[in-house]
Parts: structure tokens; sequence; C-alpha cells
């Protein structure tokens, strides 16, 4: 089978499709014929050697993705040879026309659902999910900052949001990116390289602040950040490229607080009653992936050029084969 291998740590030029055996498969594990993988941050991090946790050298990238159930182990029931699922983590790499899952990382793709969208599910989704309502317990008429949302986790926390009947401002530092947030049904869309803003966002919230800002870049933004929180607001911090500074007595006076969100560190059942709650979303139609570009396989470094560039519009995936 093709299948993106990563011999050694670097940039994306590290990313080469090779031939290489369909990986084997236990008696408690399920192979999946992938039709689309998805390409995420985390990924890239990986592949550069600079994330907390690396494979060994070899290794086949990708988490997410979407296509057919292959083989079903001597051991695994519920699933069966044909069934259309979405993958959210796996065994051997998303990155290839094969791969391994258990079945906990295995999920039922709804009719509604092309298998594109499918591959952007999985950690985009899960993560919008975990932060507004199992690290900030958000509740209907509260409201959340999405910042720099125009990514595959701010889309996905802006559709959740809606569906979960919150107020939802977003920022986007391009006219395109905007116009992307206001169609996905932001209330109040900004720019987050205006000076002023953080004013716009406070005057729009009354003077109240934000209950809970979701934030893709902390190195950047997390000290203004803390002058919009309402009174106990909370910051989710699902990324961050580099060191911060801040001034901790604007939490103080909010008391609020700043939660990391790490979706490999959620509570045990926490990320299966996320994909049980996403299931709903998906079939009536409320939650749709945004796909910006989709890549050949052989394309796997340009996907990952592009993944690291500023200005999202939505996600980029890997068709694979």
């Amino acid at each position: 089978m093709k299948a993106i291998v990563v011999d050694k740590f670097g940039g994306p030029e590290v990313l080469t499709l090779k031939e290489v055996p369909k990986p084997a498969l236990a008696d408690d594990q399920v192979l999946v014929k992938i039709e689309f993988a998805g390409v995420n941050p985390v990924d890239c991090y990986i592949r550069s050697g600079t994330y907390a946790s690396l494979p060994p050298a070899g290794y086949t990238p990708g988490m997410d993705g979407a296509g057919t159930i292959e083989a079903v182990g001597k051991q695994v029931r519920g699933y069966r040879k044909g069934q259309r699922v979405y993958v959210a983590g796996s065994v051997s790499g998303t990155y290839a026309e094969f791969c391994v899952c258990n079945p906990i990382q295995l999920h039922p793709l709804p009719r509604q659902s092309s298998f594109e969208e499918g591959a952007c599910i999985g950690i985009p989704y899960a993560t919008a999910a975990y932060a507004l309502f199992h690290r900030a317990s958000l509740r209907r008429g509260q409201s959340v900052l999405v910042h720099g949302a125009t990514g595959g986790v701010g889309i996905a926390a802006i559709q959740l949001a809606k569906r979960a009947g919150l107020r939802v401002f977003a920022t986007g530092g391009s006219d395109a990116g905007r116009v992307l947030l206001q169609s996905q049904g932001a209330d109040v869309v900004l720019d987050h390289h205006q000076p002023g803003y953080e004013q716009q966002i406070l005057e729009a919230s009354g003077g109240a602040g934000v209950d809970l800002i979701v934030e893709m870049l902390a190195n950047a933004n997390l000290g203004r950040d803390l002058q919009m929180l309402s009174i106990n607001g909370c910051v989710a911090v699902v990324g961050s490229r580099g060191m911060v500074q801040i001034q901790p007595r604007e939490l103080m006076v909010r008391d609020g607080d700043i939660r990391g969100i790490m979706l490999s560190k959620a509570p045990p059942g926490v990320i299966g009653r996320i994909h049980t709650e996403l299931l709903s979303g998906f079939t009536d139609g409320s939650l749709r992936p945004v796909i910006r570009s989709v890549f050949a396989l052989e394309r796997a470094m340009e996907a990952h050029h592009l993944q690291m560039t500023p200005g999202a519009l939505g996600k980029i995936i890997l068709k694979t084969s």
C-alpha cells in the first residue's frame, strides 16, 4: 500500500511517500481503508520533532481520517466489513491507504457526511467540544470568544457553541476569514490585527466581558485575553507556539483562570461521550466541516506547509488513493 513515512524528524520535506506492507491486524483491532486523512497542527509538531511525545522514526503520521472497515479482528464486536467510519486516533497512522485502529478510535460516519467531511471530525470537533463543555462547562446563554477562529478547531467551536445556544464572538485575521466566520453564524466578528478590537468586544458584551475565550495562539494573545474576560471567566488554551508574559492581576480582579486543553489528557470515558454527542449534530446537519484544500497523498509536504502558514480558512485533508 501507499503511505507517508517519516524516517527522521524535520521540515515538511521529510514526509516521504513509500510503498509499504499493509499493517498487520491483531485480534482486538480493526483495519480501515482510508479514503481521506485529516491534517492537524499536531501532525506538524510531531513531524518536526518538537512535540512532547514522539514516535520512533519510520512512523506514518496522521490521527484523523475516514473510510470503510476492511477487516475486523476476531475479538472485536459491533463492527462489520464495509461499514463507513471516521477515525479519531490510529495505531498505525492515517496518512496511508490502510490503517489499524483500536475499536475505541472508530466512530460511525453518518450517511449525511462525506468521507472528506469525516476526515475533519476527530481532533477539531472533539477538542472544541472538550474545551467548551467539559473543561469550561458553558451553558446556554453564556458567551464565548473564539480567538483566531478560521481553522478546523475554531470553526468547530463556533458551530458547537451556536448549537448549544451560546453567544459567539470570533476573530479572524483576513477579510476572507471574517466572511467565513460570519457564514458560520458567529454573532460578532472582529479583526484581531485591528488596534482596539479588545475594547470592541467589551462594548459588544455590555462591558461584562466574555465567559470563555478559546485561544488558538496563546503566545501572541494571552495577555490581551485576560482583559476581555468576565467575572469568573476562563481562557481555554488550545494552541501556543512560544512563551508569553501576562499580568496576573488581570486574573485576580476577575476571579478568573486559565486552563490548558489537551485532548489526550481527557478523563476516561469523556472522549466516548463527546463523539456520541457529536453524532447528533452531524446527523441533523448543524455540524459540518469547512474544507479548505484537498491534497493528493504524495503532496503531504505541501499540505504541511499550508497547515503552518497563517491565515487558515478551514480544514486541510489528504486523498489517500
